[in-house]
C-alpha cells in the first residue's frame, strides 16, 4: 500500500487519514473499503468484529478484500493462510461459539450442499468458490442433506478416505432423506454421515451395541434430585450391564456407557462432550414436539459432531452420545 499512502498524505498536506466504522447498518466493510479506495491510508476494526452494539467493522473480511480482490500487500500469503485459526482462536478467547457463516473464515464459507453445486465442484472447483480456500487457512467441504446428490457423498468418501467401490451410496442417500423427513439433519454431523456410510460396507462390525437403556429421575426430600441411567451393551459375545448417576439424564448416560465400555476400549476416557445442543422442530406440538440433538466430542485436537431426534428427547440424546461414542472408536 505504499503507493496508496504516498499519494494520499500528498493530497492531505502530509496528514494520513483512517477509518473506523461499526456495522450498525451492516455496512461496516464495504465502508472502510470504500474508504480505502479514497485513500485512507489506515483500518481500525476487530477480529470477527467483535465490539460494541453489532459489531465493529471485522478485519478477517476486511484483510483477504484489501489483498485478495483489491490488490494491497497487506500481509505475507504464510500469515494470511493464517485467518481462520487466527479467528477461531479469538472466538475460543472470548468465551463465543465461532460463527460459521462468516466470509473467508467460517466453517460454511467455503461448503457446498446441493447435488449440482458439489458435481460441478469435483470437476473445477474455481466454478463455485471465489478464492482457493487455503489462501485462509480455511477448506472445502460437502454438506449432506435431502438435497444432496451422488456428487455429495463421493466428497464425502475422498475426505472420510473410505473406499467407495465397498459402500452402498444409494442406499445411504435414501436413508438420509428418510431420516430427515423424521427431524434429523447432518449439515452440522458429519461424523453421524461417515458412520452411515461405514455400516454399508459389508464387512464393517460395530465395536458396540446398545440392547436396552432406561432413566430414572426423582426428586427426593431431603436429597435433591436423584438421576440414574442403567444401559445394557453387547461388546462382541458379551453383555455388559452397568448403572451410573449423574447431574442429568444425558450425563447420567454418558456415565454409564463409558463404564460399560471403558475396561475394553480404555481410549475413551481421553473423550469429551464438549457442546450439547437441542433444537425444538414443531413447537404448535408443544411437550409432544420432535427434538433434535447435535453433540459435539472433542480427543485431543480432533473435533466431531453427531445427531439424534425423537419425540423423546432422552432417546434422540442417546442416538446421538451412541454414535459419539462408535466414531471415537472407530475413527482413533
Amino acid at each position: 500500500m505504499e503507493e496508496v499512502t504516498c499519494r494520499a498524505i500528498e493530497r492531505l498536506g502530509g496528514v494520513a487519514v483512517g477509518i473506523h466504522t461499526h456495522d450498525d447498518a451492516g455496512c461496516g466493510v464495504a465502508n472502510s473499503l470504500a474508504a480505502v479506495r479514497a485513500g485512507a491510508v489506515q483500518v481500525q476494526g476487530t477480529v470477527n468484529g467483535y465490539g460494541e452494539r453489532v459489531a465493529n467493522a471485522n478485519l478477517c473480511t476486511i484483510i483477504p478484500d484489501l489483498q485478495l480482490k483489491m490488490g494491497y500487500d497487506c500481509v505475507s500469503a504464510e500469515r494470511l493462510a493464517r485467518l481462520t485459526d487466527l479467528s477461531r482462536y479469538v472466538a475460543e478467547l472470548a468465551n463465543l461459539t465461532h460463527d460459521d457463516h462468516l466470509p473467508y473464515v467460517g466453517a460454511s464459507a467455503f461448503a457446498h450442499k446441493g447435488g449440482i453445486h458439489v458435481a460441478a465442484m469435483l470437476k473445477h472447483a474455481a466454478s463455485y468458490q471465489h478464492i482457493e480456500p487455503a489462501q485462509v487457512g480455511n477448506m472445502q467441504r460437502s454438506v449432506v442433506s435431502e438435497l444432496s446428490g451422488r456428487g455429495n457423498l463421493v466428497d464425502k468418501i475422498r475426505q472420510f478416505n473410505l473406499n467407495p467401490e465397498s459402500l452402498d451410496l444409494p442406499a445411504v442417500l435414501e436413508q438420509i432423506k428418510q431420516l430427515e423427513a423424521q427431524g434429523f439433519t447432518f449439515e452440522g454431523a458429519e461424523a453421524s454421515v461417515e458412520l452411515m456410510l461405514r455400516r454399508t460396507h459389508p464387512a464393517y462390525v460395530p465395536p458396540f451395541e446398545m440392547t436396552d437403556y432406561t432413566v430414572n429421575v426423582q426428586r427426593r426430600r431431603g436429597r435433591g434430585l436423584i438421576v440414574e441411567a442403567t444401559v445394557k451393551v453387547r461388546v462382541g459375545p458379551q453383555l455388559i450391564h452397568t448403572v451410573a448417576e449423574g447431574n442429568g439424564p444425558v450425563n447420567a448416560l454418558d456415565a454409564a456407557l463409558r463404564k460399560a465400555l471403558i475396561g475394553i476400549f480404555p481410549q475413551i476416557s481421553g473423550v469429551k462432550l464438549e457442546d450439547y445442543k437441542v433444537r425444538i422442530l414443531d413447537g404448535e406440538n408443544n411437550t409432544a414436539a420432535t427434538t433434535r440433538v447435535l453433540i459435539e466430542t472433542r480427543q485431543g485436537a480432533r473435533r466431531w459432531s453427531t445427531v439424534g431426534a425423537s419425540a423423546n428427547i432422552i432417546d434422540a440424546s442417546w442416538r446421538a452420545l451412541a454414535d459419539s461414542m462408535e466414531y471415537a472408536l472407530v475413527t482413533s
